[in-house]
């Protein structure tokens, strides 16, 4: 098909003459027909005929190409597409570049990121650092992205490439300590690369890198959750190891931002924490002034606290407080 033959309407296109369009059938009295714009009423009428006649060929899969362009969520379309790049040994390496200009106009669209999935799996890992440097930019544009994590992590599981991606969520965090998604990953990284040995293996490194990201911004609730997370299945050395319990006294001790070293407190104590007369100080200094008599019970003066000084969740901490035992 030549340049001229391609900006002319299908229907006056000579290379689609024995081609009988399939108009779309709405029924003989359709309640609410969508009002269709004429080329994209043409485009799928012809879409019709050849997916009905399983026309693999140059011509279908232009039209294909056409069909998404006018609507990239059309998934019987990306599928046929797929059905002609399988029967045409098409080198998928030039789809990738398709996809490329495709996935960024339209960055959160199943179809397109199933589809580009789809060939990367036919590549192999050769391809792997190709896409970590796409789903890079397109995090680029938007850090929260969650096809382009999704994505990103099913390429490092299937492909490979976790050689620099302990790097590239420091980078992100360094920018941001406040992305969530890149301590999400960072954690994903470390307790699934194949290369690092495990959370375990990794957690003395990991709990010292969150502990400076706490205190350079304690209000971030991103660390705190993460260094939890870095004793997952392990309480025993959550509530011994003394960074943890270190971390909490030092924002306590600052009097500012402190309901999640607050909250972070309330758990290890929880879990057996023992706190000592320093913590009971640094506690007992946050009480408001109009706040209930200080309690015996650490807990109960946590969760006393934490109901007037983080009033979004005042419900939670009254029942958390509801929930404590006798003494902790």
């Amino acid at each position: 098909m030549d340049a001229e033959e391609h900006k002319l309407p299908l229907s006056q296109n000579p290379e689609w003459a024995d081609v009988t369009p399939i108009p779309q059938d709405d029924g003989s009295n359709p309640v609410v027909p969508i009002a269709y714009k004429p080329e994209f009423i043409e485009t799928m009428d012809y879409f019709r005929a050849v997916y009905k006649a399983n026309e693999f060929s140059p011509r279908a899969l232009q039209l294909t190409h056409q069909a998404i362009l006018l609507n990239p969520g059309n998934y019987t379309v990306w599928h046929f597409r797929r059905l002609i790049l399988d029967a045409m040994g098409i080198d998928l390496n030039e789809e990738l570049d398709f996809m490329s200009g495709i996935s960024e106009n339209n960055p959160k669209n199943y179809q397109i990121w199933h589809h580009r999935r789809w060939i990367a799996e036919k590549l192999g890992a050769d391809v792997a650092s190709k896409e970590l440097d796409f789903t890079e930019r397109m995090l680029f544009l938007d850090a929260k992205n969650y096809h382009a994590w999704s994505y990103r992590q099913w390429v490092l599981q299937a492909l490979g490439g976790w050689e620099n991606e302990l790097n590239y969520c420091h980078q992100l965090l360094e920018e941001d300590v406040f992305n969530n998604s890149a301590w999400n990953q960072r954690y994903f990284v470390v307790s699934g690369s194949p290369l690092l040995g495990g959370l375990e293996a990794m957690r003395e490194s990991e709990v010292k890198y969150t502990v400076e990201a706490i205190l350079r911004c304690p209000e971030n609730e991103s660390p705190w959750r993460y260094l939890r997370g870095l004793y997952k299945n392990d309480p025993k050395s959550w509530i011994s190891d003394p960074q943890v319990s270190s971390v909490c006294l030092k924002v306590l001790s600052a009097k500012a931002n402190h309901v999640f070293a607050l909250s972070t407190l309330l758990d290890l104590l929880s879990h057996g924490f023992q706190a000592n007369q320093e913590f009971r100080d640094a506690v007992d200094s946050l009480r408001p002034s109009n706040s209930d008599p200080p309690d015996s019970d650490l807990a109960k003066t946590i969760c006393s606290i934490l109901q007037h000084v983080d009033s979004m969740r005042v419900n939670y901490w009254t029942w958390r407080k509801s929930k404590l035992p006798l003494s902790v």
